[in-house]
């Protein structure tokens, strides 16, 4: 509760905030599920597509109804919302340590396929101008246990924060229609059993997850349930492991990468406005 004095001063300056979330949260509850059919895929639009769009909708760059301080203010309670859910992870885990043992080094090697976000995604980035964000928006594909590590590892208000953030935003904006649309797509081709696509469904934040096995749940009716239950266990084997390979493999490889990258980029960037002043000037001489 940094700059307030007590639970029942935040309350006082921050209740419109409050108001306007619950607000928002009954809307996109009863707007509800939509689905469309799109080729041998499914898209499905969840109530979190409509609530991050009305909080866009209503902040301080569109309508305005909640301002800057408001938006600061509200920063640090994503990770309280999302707080019972890495709970419920790590009680989960614990009471599955045989099941995680049993899995072996394939549980860890499917996890490592997220370093290649650092591989890929960091450099390009860079490349867009993007600075310290990078680091945090490319370190993983930023689950709820990735946005807790960078928000606990750099602070709130930090650079990697707001890159970990962004992505993990725009992930429950178009993650979860890309999540359910794949996931009906593969098991358009039959190739895999439903309990496989229930498993490979926990590879996202818990929101692509839901989306992805409500999604298969529509495809296989008969196994909604189990797919539902593979789902979540896949997602937490994932989050658990995840969180030990961010942090000793793919944040240590990210923050490498931006040190050799970021000073040469910084390097061609100061030649070209070189360059362009040059030529320039022997426009204006000409």
């Amino acid at each position: 509760m940094e700059g307030y004095k007590s639970i029942f001063d935040r309350i006082r300056n921050e209740y419109k905030l409050y108001i306007v979330a619950f607000s928002i949260l009954i809307i996109a509850e009863i707007i509800g599920e939509f689905e469309f059919a799109v080729g041998p895929g499914m898209l499905i639009l969840f109530p979190i597509f409509y609530g991050i769009i009305l909080g866009v909708i209503l902040g301080p760059d569109l309508i305005g109804l909640l301002k800057e301080k408001d938006v600061n203010a509200a920063k640090p309670l994503v990770l309280v919302a999302i707080a019972p859910f890495i709970v419920n992870i790590g009680i989960t885990a614990a009471g599955n340590i045989p099941e995680l043992v049993s899995l072996g080094p394939a549980l860890i090697l499917g996890e490592l396929g997220n370093v290649f976000t650092v591989i890929i995604a960091l450099p390009i980035a860079l490349l867009l101008g993007i600075k310290r964000e990078a680091i945090g928006a490319a370190h993983s594909i930023n689950r709820e246990v990735n946005l807790a590590l960078i928000t606990n590892l750099y602070g709130p208000e930090s650079a990697e924060t707001r890159g970990t953030l962004s992505v993990y935003i725009m992930g429950g904006l178009f993650g979860t229609i890309f999540f359910g649309f794949l996931a009906t797509l593969v098991a358009s081709t039959e190739l895999f059993h439903p309990y496989a696509l229930g498993i490979a469904s926990g590879v996202g934040a818990g929101i692509m997850m839901a989306a992805a096995t409500t999604s298969l749940g529509h495809v296989y009716p008969a196994y909604a349930d189990d797919i539902l239950v593979l789902g979540a266990a896949g997602d937490m084997l994932t989050g658990m492991t995840g969180l030990y390979v961010a942090l000793f493999i793919a944040l240590p490889l990210a923050n490498k990468i931006y040190s050799v990258l970021e000073p040469k980029l910084k390097i061609n960037e100061k030649s070209k406005s070189k360059v362009g002043t040059e030529r320039r000037y022997d426009d204006y001489e000409a």
